[in-house]
């Protein structure tokens, strides 16, 4: 960092940046093992005063809830990113080394830890952004934006995002046209479903191309499909021909949900306007992002992940100065639209995907066929269900499947998916991908690395961690991704 960017904040600063990290990764944690000293008061009642002082603009209060490293240098939030890492692998360690009473903070790492991989892109980078909608500062209920505060609490203030270091110029254009938008509309925003109103938040994605895709939610209330259906008609003719027009957008989706969350099956996502899909490409190949699909929120680090996971999963052998295929198969599970799977492709004969949301399998089915991969097979259903029958079915030997890959939700992996990972003998390297590895995740690297446990019928070989790779995938956050090789 500059010597008159490290001047302008103060020690003071950044030391209590350096709190409010810790206490953000607290609340993110689910089993409170990242900081032994909080462990003594954990019912501890929490202020009802907010966490800011008076003398910070509504502006700074967002950017600190948001992207809570945001006034830190960028070496600075990588530096506390790793040394987070490092801290919940440590406590792996301790389990498996059976070291569960010791004061110390941080035990030794038993195996190694590479430096995190930094974001290629550090501003702007995000390639979706839902901007919601309540009052403002000066109480106007249609405003759109991010929340302060809580529902629980009665405080909640709308403040508008176009200061925010990691959303890009075309959201928050997206987002202040739609604001003025539903201000110019005789309908009502709906705040609380049970208090009516109409307009709630708008869903932008984009891709690297710069190619816009908006995604309006209405709750339709009383109104009639007529009814509806001129306000649908006034949102197209404001994006195409009037003020919003600026925003060039090349999809505009209209999504009548009377919940918080609805699936495409639920209520269909209405194309108004454009395209169905965009399309996005990662290490070569190409992604169709329809309005609900998955993809990882930055573009760029994608890159870097699946970079990381592909030569993990296959290491890249060098052969002539040329890569050699390994052959054999892969297990991609919780493989969503098909990105890992398909960027591994190459290297491998097989590809085979096990995936719940049936939309995202056709996604993935697409993805493959778009970039002509023609050895991954993808099916759907639930991982514990599909996953124990079809290794049993598996016609393999022992070093014809190469590895398995994982990339749960922060849920982690059903424990019948891990019993059938844990018990497949075929399985000598399995790598897992943690968007919250402190969380339920950590259950799993348990019951992947502990002895074999006939109650909870593990009675296959334990795994060890052999490496881990932290990647960051959101700059200016708490938040990483983490790559931890698994073999026996």
């Amino acid at each position: 960092m500059a010597l008159a960017a490290a001047c302008s904040m103060s020690v003071f600063a950044k030391r209590r940046l350096v709190c409010t990290f810790r206490h953000t990764c607290l609340l993110f944690s689910t089993n409170g093992t990242v900081l032994a000293d909080h462990r003594k008061s954990p019912r501890r009642k929490r202020p009802k005063k907010p966490p800011w002082t008076d003398d910070l603009s509504w502006e700074d209060r967002l950017a600190d809830v948001v992207t809570p490293l945001w006034r830190l240098s960028y070496d600075e939030q990588l530096e506390l990113k790793q040394k987070h890492q490092e801290r919940i692998l440590s406590e792996l360690c301790r389990y498996l080394s059976g070291d569960l009473h010791t004061q110390s903070p941080v035990s030794r790492l038993t195996f190694p830890v590479l430096p995190i991989l930094p974001s290629p892109v550090r501003d702007g980078y995000r390639n979706k952004s839902t901007f919601s909608v309540n009052r403002g500062v000066d109480g106007n209920p249609k405003t759109v934006g991010f929340y302060v505060g809580t529902g629980k609490k009665g405080n909640i203030v709308c403040i508008n995002g176009d200061h925010l270091l990691n959303m890009p110029e075309k959201h928050k254009l997206v987002a202040r046209c739609y604001q003025d938008f539903i201000r110019l509309s005789p309908l009502e925003p709906c705040l609380l479903f049970h208090t009516g109103g109409h307009w709630r938040e708008v869903t932008v994605r984009s891709n690297a191309e710069g190619h816009t895709m908006a995604i309006v939610y209405f709750h339709p209330q009383t109104l009639s499909p007529e009814e509806v259906a001129v306000h649908k008609a006034d949102l197209v003719d404001y994006f195409t021909r009037g003020p919003g027009s600026v925003c060039q957008l090349d999809s505009l989706f209209f999504q009548e949900s009377t919940m918080t969350r609805c699936t495409h099956e639920e209520s269909p996502y209405q194309l108004l306007h454009g395209q169905p899909h965009i399309y996005e490409e990662v290490l070569g190949f190409k992604f169709r992002i329809s309005a609900d699909a998955f993809f990882q929120v930055n573009q760029a680090a994608a890159e870097v992940l699946y970079g990381t996971v592909r030569d993990l999963c296959v290491p890249n052998h060098e052969e002539r100065g040329g890569r050699t295929k390994v052959g054999g198969t892969l297990l991609d599970v919780c493989c969503g639209t098909g990105a890992i799977g398909i960027t591994i492709s190459p290297r491998v004969d097989r590809i085979v995907g096990i995936e719940l949301v049936e939309q995202a399998v056709e996604d993935a089915r697409h993805n493959a066929a778009l970039s002509n991969v023609l050895n991954c097979e993808f099916i759907p259903g639930k991982a514990e269900v599909v996953l124990p029958g079809f290794m049993s079915q598996l016609d393999i030997t022992g070093g014809d499947l190469v590895a398995a890959v994982v990339n749960p939700a922060r849920a982690g992996l059903h424990p019948k998916v891990i019993r059938a990972l844990r018990n497949q003998p075929a399985i000598r390297r399995l790598v897992y991908v943690s968007c919250k590895p402190d969380g339920e995740a950590m259950r799993n690297f348990r019951e992947l690395c502990c002895a074999p446990d006939p109650q909870k019928k593990l009675t296959g070989e334990a795994f060890s961690p052999s490496l881990a790779v932290p990647v960051d995938m959101f700059p200016h956050t708490p938040h990483c991704e983490l790559v931890l090789l698994f073999e026996r």
